[in-house]
């Protein structure tokens, strides 16, 4: 019979018998070589049949420049620390979602009701982050706090004529005197508890420890440490994900906050990678490459305010255009924002709000500037190279009689004060507004010593006494001369001594140098900035910026009321057609009505030239890349960057 050829698996376990040393080696790789390929083919299959999916926790740090102190939306639109926190520990009853939008928030979307005018809200059901239910009492507690004036709150003005009422424990409505298109943005202002706060006496409010260490919210986030040095200067204050909020649950289980003293000092801990993310002042790109930067749209932008009523030199229309032409954008947004901003021509930003274009637009272009200033009456002094007019002044009295003896009046006593002027014509020096033979002799003297000028060009050898053409000419050259009023094309300019003010400042002063003009510039701190020159309007000209909101109501910015303190319209700009126009934007519900209004509006505006909008600043978010699910969205203000946060996250897992 022949061999058995069949296998026996008990000469596998020879092998390290049979085989040499070479082969074994050569085994074992093939060997290690299958199972890696496996391992790699199921790791690969299993990535095909499932997807990474947030999950719950991680910590984020951002750092922040300057202090907090009211973590109470009552107040805390006096810094930018206090917006940051006060946005993630409180909810309103609207909110931003993470497009800008408005959303529900602790109420659902509100119902309208009589034209427009009354908005009725319905609570969810949520609870503050002690474990009390939130209702209908807190937020009309909330709304009459702001609007009762002894509590100061700085959103005041946005509350006056509103009437809060409660329909239920979770209902209340908001009536308003007229229609308001944008009052749903007011409506995400933050809910603060009743039963933490209705105790306090509004003198003791400011004070209250409920306004940092204690403060309590309903937002997705809630305060668990504050790290203070032995001064009491807030060094860190960390935050956990609240787990009794209401809405979506944060991905992020900790968000920390470290604030700094300095800019400098925030940028040398992003450099050490000792914080995930912070917003410089200034839109300017750091070059950080352990950073993502995320370019965000703030509604904002900066400008120079023209205030000069009456008679002034920006009362003339040639002067403000040739400001508008004068001024190079383009130049500003490089320089100054190192290129993350738009240059501007209209305050209405139709780029963003999908308007069409100003029918009439003022581009940069120097000759164009001159050329208008020149048509204005200000030519270049060659000693200065600035621009100056020459006015040709009428003295207030000049002789324009003939006068003899008998005559009487204010132009002999003219005369008289002129003839005054030499003793050895008139040594008498009688002014008493009558002609007589003293003063008829004086001026025969007078004849005869400019005799050139009087008698001999009227072939007269002596003087007459009396005053003809030719004498009352020469009277009125030495004596009642017109005069020559110089006048500098000035400008003063008032703005913030801060970034990027200080820098645009200084380059409209190089550029507006170049057409002739002299820019003045007055650089004073934000709170004198405020209090003793825009209040009182106390300012020819005005570098500042102004924010917007989601829904365009420039009314506020433009209206002819609003040109006095507390208002915001910072020029001169008054126009019956263009206060129509804003009412109609403001009230009316038709959002393609309100669009062209818009448009309308904004050409009306433009024509005038009140103002030099200059660039809308791109917000610039450096947040590290471990830190995903953030997405770039228009912003009213910079604590809505956090829209959308319950989206954030750092960790992962597989799911099928």
């Amino acid at each position: 019979m022949g061999q058995d050829k069949r296998l026996d698996w008990r000469h596998f376990f020879r092998l390290p018998e049979i085989l040499t040393k070479g082969e074994k080696y050569f085994l074992a790789f093939g060997i290690i070589l299958f199972l890696g390929s496996s391992a790699y083919l199921l790791l690969s299959y299993y990535r095909n049949i499932t997807e990474a999916r947030p999950t719950f926790g991680g910590t984020y740090t951002e750092g922040i420049v300057g202090q907090p102190r009211f973590l109470n939306p009552i107040y805390s639109q006096a810094s930018d620390a206090d917006r940051d926190l006060v946005e993630l520990l409180f909810a309103g009853l609207l909110k931003y979602d993470a497009s800008g939008k408005i959303a529900a928030d602790l109420a659902e979307l509100p119902e309208l009701q009589d034209g427009g005018k009354r908005y009725e809200f319905t609570l969810k059901e949520a609870r503050w982050q002690d474990g009390q239910k939130i209702s209908a009492d807190d937020v009309i507690f909330t709304i009459k706090t702001i609007q009762d004036p002894s509590y100061q709150s700085p959103l005041r003005g946005n509350w006056l004529g509103v009437q809060v009422e409660k329909i239920s424990e979770n209902k209340i409505s908001l009536a308003l005197t007229k229609p308001y298109a944008a009052f749903p943005e007011l409506a995400t202002v933050k809910i603060i508890p009743r039963h933490i706060w209705q105790n306090i006496t509004p003198e003791n409010f400011p004070l209250s420890n409920n306004n940092l260490s204690n403060a309590v919210g309903s937002g997705p986030y809630l305060i668990k440490k504050i790290e203070q040095s032995n001064s009491g200067i807030v060094e860190k204050i960390a935050l956990e994900a609240n787990p009794k909020y209401f809405g979506k649950k944060p991905f992020l289980k900790t968000a920390v906050f470290v604030f700094f003293g300095a800019e400098r000092d925030l940028l040398g801990a992003a450099q050490a990678g000792a914080i995930d993310g912070f917003a410089p002042s200034m839109a300017k790109n750091y070059s950080l490459s352990n950073f993502v930067v995320h370019r965000l749209v703030l509604l904002r932008y900066f400008a120079v305010f023209l205030n000069d009523k009456g008679s002034g030199i920006l009362a003339q229309k040639k002067i403000r255009e040739a400001l508008q032409y004068g001024t190079n954008k383009e130049e500003i947004v490089k320089n100054v924002f190192g290129g993350s901003a738009n240059a501007i021509s209209s305050p209405v930003l139709p780029n963003i709000f999908g308007l069409k274009e100003p029918a009439k637009t003022l581009v940069y272009d120097r000759e164009k500037a001159k050329e208008l200033l020149s048509e204005a009456g200000f030519k270049i002094n060659p000693e200065t190279n600035l621009r100056q007019k020459i006015l040709i002044k009428e003295p207030a009295l000049q002789l324009k009689s003939d006068l003899q003896v008998g005559s009487q009046g204010k132009e002999v006593e003219a005369l008289q004060k002129c003839l005054a002027k030499d003793p050895q014509i008139y040594p008498e020096g009688t002014v008493n507004g009558n002609f007589g033979q003293q003063t008829k002799a004086a001026v025969i003297r007078f004849q005869e010593k400019y005799r050139a000028d009087i008698l001999i060009p009227a072939g007269i050898s002596q003087g007459n006494g009396k005053v003809g053409p030719a004498t009352r000419q020469k009277i009125n050259q030495l004596c009642l001369p017109k005069t020559e009023e110089i006048i500098p094309l000035t400008v003063n300019l008032v703005t913030a001594a801060e970034p990027p003010l200080s820098a645009m400042a200084e380059l409209l002063r190089s550029q507006w140098k170049e057409i002739g003009i002299d820019l003045k510039i007055q650089e004073v701190p934000a709170q004198e900035l405020m209090r003793d020159f825009i209040r009182p309007r106390n300012y020819q000209t005005l570098l500042f910026g102004q924010v917007l909101g989601a829904t365009p109501d420039p009314l506020p910015f433009w209206h002819s009321s609003q040109t006095m303190d507390p208002g915001l319209n910072l020029t001169s700009f008054e126009s019956r057609q263009a206060d129509n126009e804003l009412a109609l934007i403001r009230e009316s519900d038709d959002e393609e009505e309100r669009r062209r209004t818009l448009e309308d509006f904004q050409d009306v505006l433009l024509e005038d030239s009140p103002a030099v909008f200059l660039a809308q600043p791109e917000y610039l978010y450096f947040v590290s890349p471990k830190i995903k699910g953030i997405n770039g969205h228009i912003i009213t203000d910079p604590s809505k960057r956090f829209a959308g946060i319950e989206n954030w996250y750092i960790k992962t897992r597989r799911a099928f």
